[in-house]
């Protein structure tokens, strides 16, 4: 398959999406929801440059790394850091990007959504940063953050964080059904696929089917697509791994024996499932009793959700997090130097300084970057801008300092008493990126309707199979497809 026709493939297919944002199916977005990012100003135009200053500029498609870039500027005086924020609606951001190459327009570096990230890094537009990888090494890199920036033996982007993913179950649930809400009895009793549908089981019977072991079927997905032995495409030849078919399998036992809400992943009853305002067709209600979601899920989806919106219903502290039956990773951001950048040490000194610098990354995990913090360097600041505690970080030298730090934390407390930090970091080792290609979110896409239409029963397994390579084959003309 031709890298220009797979890039052009995935950038088609970005232009009819909106970046992070809900699915249309019950399949989860391979990005990150809106949601996880600290609420923006507004899209951002261009900011100008400080006179006197070097000029390094940076492109964004959240107000995120503006954050890093205001700390950057106070170590390094003489920069000046102008930062573009282009949101990801309808593919802007990758449209606008793409225009720049061989202009003069083209920034400096660039942020990379995992959705994204590969079909880049497996391009010819981003730069070697090798010479960083003394400073990966040093902080030791979970090997799934520096996989998914390299191709070929080259590494082209690092990420400051890592999205490991866990499953987080309702103690007061847990305590009703299985008698315990300890976090390691829990997880023997949820360690593998199997079990965890055997739970699904019990907990249906218990409940007298009136709590679902998870709220959409779209939770699964992730899992069962990192741990596959075999990528998508194989020498040009699109390839289903069996644990493919096991995710099907999966999902349809769920579907019909109904263990989930079947709610979608990012809309209505998704969140009231987290705050127990779920209700069913007949107004009944119901409960869920756990969800998939890693790192970034905790803080920018349950916990914000765990308090019904009149306030009157509540889940706050009812909370716990396991590692649960597979490993599995969702989400980020990396950063990447565009190869046509005139500023080439600079922008590798704004990637080591964002990815691989101690003290930034335990400032930014620790909750130092407050608006306060940065309005004392750049009094232009805007009021919304600043980082909260708790961000996974990608460093394991940083995660092993800071963890404890958590133990009080207001995270803590919503999982009554758990110190999420320190489960992140039991399951992050566990994690692999080895399979990632730059096709894999429009082939995994292709998937979502003729899967839904199947759990529906309007069509059988063969038609599935059948309807989700013939979308495959539109995006992907020049794939070989059995």
């Amino acid at each position: 398959m031709k890298k220009v026709s797979l890039l052009i493939s995935i950038l088609v297919l970005f232009s009819m999406l909106l970046g992070a944002c809900a699915p249309k199916t019950e399949a989860p977005a391979a990005e990150q929801p809106a949601a996880e990012q600290p609420a923006p100003q507004q899209p951002a135009a261009e900011q100008p440059a400080a006179s006197g200053k070097t000029v390094l500029n940076v492109w964004s498609f959240t107000n995120e790394i503006m954050t890093m870039a205001v700390a950057f500027e106070k170590s390094h005086p003489d920069v000046d850091v102008v930062y573009t924020m282009i949101p990801m609606t309808n593919g802007e951001y990758q449209t606008k990007l793409m225009a720049t190459l061989g202009t003069a327009d083209v920034p400096d570096v660039v942020a990379l959504e995992a959705a994204f990230v590969k079909s880049y890094v497996e391009s010819d537009f981003l730069a070697d940063l090798g010479d960083l990888l003394p400073y990966a090494q040093e902080m030791e890199v979970y090997p799934f953050v520096t996989d998914v920036g390299t191709h070929e033996g080259v590494i082209k982007a690092y990420a400051y964080q890592a999205t490991p993913g866990a499953v987080f179950y309702r103690r007061s649930l847990a305590k009703e059904y299985f008698g315990t809400d300890d976090p390691d009895e829990m997880q023997k009793i949820l360690g593998d696929m199997d079990k965890f549908v055997a739970a699904a089981e019990v907990v249906k019977e218990k409940s007298a089917a009136n709590t679902y072991m998870v709220a959409s079927n779209g939770d699964f997905m992730n899992l069962f697509y990192a741990n596959r032995e075999q990528p998508w495409v194989v020498n040009d030849t699109l390839t289903v791994d069996p644990l493919v078919n096991k995710m099907v399998e999966t999902v349809k036992i769920f579907r019909d024996n109904g263990y989930e809400a079947r709610a979608t992943q990012w809309q209505e009853g998704w969140f009231a499932g987290m705050n127990d305002t779920l209700t069913d067709a007949a107004g009944n209600p119901k409960k869920i009793f756990s969800y998939f979601l890693p790192t970034w899920g905790l803080p920018y989806v349950l916990a914000p959700n765990a308090t019904s919106a009149d306030g009157t219903s509540t889940t706050v502290g009812d909370w716990a997090v396991i590692t649960g039956p597979l490993p599995y990773q969702w989400g980020g951001t990396w950063l990447g130097v565009m190869k046509d950048s005139k500023k080439m040490d600079l922008a590798k000194e704004f990637i080591r300084f964002c990815t691989l610098d101690e003290e930034n990354l335990t400032n930014w995990a620790t909750g130092v970057y407050t608006n306060e913090y940065l309005k004392a360097i750049d009094p232009s600041v805007p009021e919304g801008q600043y980082q909260a505690a708790g961000d996974f970080v990608g460093s394991q030298v940083v995660v092993r300092k800071i963890t404890s730090s958590f133990d009080d934390s207001e995270m803590s407390k919503f999982l009554g008493g758990q110190n999420s930090y320190g489960g992140f970091a039991e399951a992050a080792p566990s994690v692999s990126a080895r399979l990632f290609q730059g096709s894999d979110d429009a082939i995994q896409r292709a998937l979502n309707d003729p899967l839904n239409s199947y759990l529906e029963g309007t069509i059988d397994l063969d038609e599935m199979w059948s309807l989700w390579k013939d979308a495959v084959r539109n995006e992907f003309p020049d794939l070989i497809i059995p």
